[in-house]
């Protein structure tokens, strides 16, 4: 009979002791901004895992001291993006939590108790991140920034606690997260790298590379007027000659396409997030013409496509193409995409009403290849130059590559993110 009493005063001590209630914020991995883009393509990335293989190798070179500060534990999805964190929980409590969007989210729930991974009781401060319901196809369709809103309910151990609403801001598909600024409680600013965003918008899928690669096997041609390649097979040969071949082929047709560049680049101010604004494979196509980044998403995309290890380049301020010359990676070659609008070689279009000409016999054959060989051996010049000042900078920038500290030096290796999870994106557009 003495038991009950003595139990009572324990659990009244127990739910005592924290001195305060419990309560919460509403935690976001990217702070006021959403990324659309970021959200789609990492919807099966496991960040967990890639986690634990950095940590392997940060603890081959330098392993962490023995006194190194514990953070607040994480409980829940770790690869999620939104969130609350409480504070003064009880050891062990029972937890709810619930997010929801109107329109974007769908109500994503969290329910355990306050353990670690061995079951032990936790307290205090704990962030929970329920696993997002996200609606997809709503994400996808976001054109325009616009303001949403986050609705948070807390439940520790059977109380609810006061419902909370917070403002975000939505951003287009087309802009492209670099790197999350973080403030200290120093007054510095920690920068989290997640340049990783923009190998997502290079989209070797796309339908429009089949026929640009069909097009390039009867419109490249060489000096001689002959055509460069009988085919695309990336690597096969063995040949680094042969992988420039193929590249030229892409970039002469690129050429005969229109492809200008354009020195607009826009970015949209975020207090936690830099950004820059990307065009979809198809957008470039259409507009005919593309700023640093767009050229070079463009050009990675149709190399991945045909097997070749692409890279995007990023320089403060600028952006620009690399691919491997060989399967083994021994050779890395510069491309500097702005120089596609050097030439005005004859249209894909122009160019058949050439060839339409040539079997009329309204022109000789002489004509049609001094034609051909004159634009061929043009384009080749700037290509050329192209590349010697994508290898120019990659000399430059070799040792901030390899130290990797600085994030506004990155090279972004597609094939590396696509092993990583990194899916590539659709515009949503509908195809012609």
């Amino acid at each position: 009979m003495k038991l009950l009493p003595f139990v009572l005063t324990s659990l009244f001590f127990a739910l005592t002791s924290h001195g305060k209630e419990p309560s919460y914020e509403i935690l976001s991995y990217s702070g006021q901004d959403l990324f659309p883009s970021a959200i789609i393509s990492t919807a099966t990335v496991d960040w967990s895992a890639f986690e634990e293989n950095t940590d392997e190798e940060e603890e081959e070179s330098d392993p962490e001291p023995e006194n190194a500060e514990v953070g607040i534990p994480v409980l829940g999805d770790t690869n999620a993006w939104l969130g609350v964190r409480l504070s003064d929980v009880p050891p062990g409590a029972d937890i709810l939590v619930e997010i929801s969007g109107d329109g974007w989210l769908k109500p994503s729930r969290f329910r355990g108790k306050a353990e670690d991974a061995e079951g032990k009781p936790i307290s205090g401060d704990i962030e929970i991140m329920p696993k997002g319901v996200w609606d997809y196809d709503a994400l996808g369709k976001t054109r325009e920034q616009k303001p949403v809103n986050l609705t948070a309910k807390v439940t520790i151990n059977g109380k609810e606690l006061t419902e909370q609403s917070e403002t975000f801001v939505m951003r287009s598909m087309n802009d492209c997260p670099f790197f999350i600024i973080h403030p200290s409680d120093e007054g510095e600013e920690n920068f989290e790298d997640i340049s990783w965003s923009f190998a997502a918008y290079v989209n070797e899928n796309h339908p429009w590379i089949d026929g640009l690669l069909k097009e390039a096997l009867t419109t490249a041609k060489n000096a001689d007027g002959e055509p460069l390649i009988n085919s695309f097979d990336g690597y096969q040969s063995g040949d680094t000659e042969n992988v420039l071949k193929q590249v030229f082929a892409i970039w002469q047709v690129l050429q005969r396409r229109g492809i200008k560049y354009s020195d607009v680049s826009t970015t949209v101010p975020s207090k936690t997030v830099v950004s820059q604004v990307v065009r979809f494979v198809d957008e470039t196509v259409d507009a005919k013409q593309a700023n640093c980044v767009d050229g070079s998403v463009l050009m990675a995309s149709i190399l991945t496509k045909i097997g070749l290890n692409a890279y995007l380049v990023m320089v403060p301020g600028h952006c620009f193409l690399a691919f491997d010359g060989d399967e083994k990676g021994e050779s890395t070659i510069g491309l500097e995409t702005t120089l596609l609008g050097e030439d005005n070689l004859t249209s894909v279009e122009e160019l058949k009403n050439v060839q339409k000409q040539f079997s009329d016999k309204e022109i000789d054959m002489e004509e049609f290849n001094s034609l051909v060989a004159e634009e061929a051996e043009a384009s080749m010049l700037t290509f050329l130059n192209a590349i010697e000042a994508g290898n120019a900078s990659l000399e430059e920038h070799a040792e901030a590559f390899e130290e990797a500290s600085d994030p506004s030096i990155q090279l972004i290796s597609i094939s590396e993110w696509r092993e990583h999870g990194i899916r590539p994106l659709a515009s949503g557009k509908e195809r012609r």
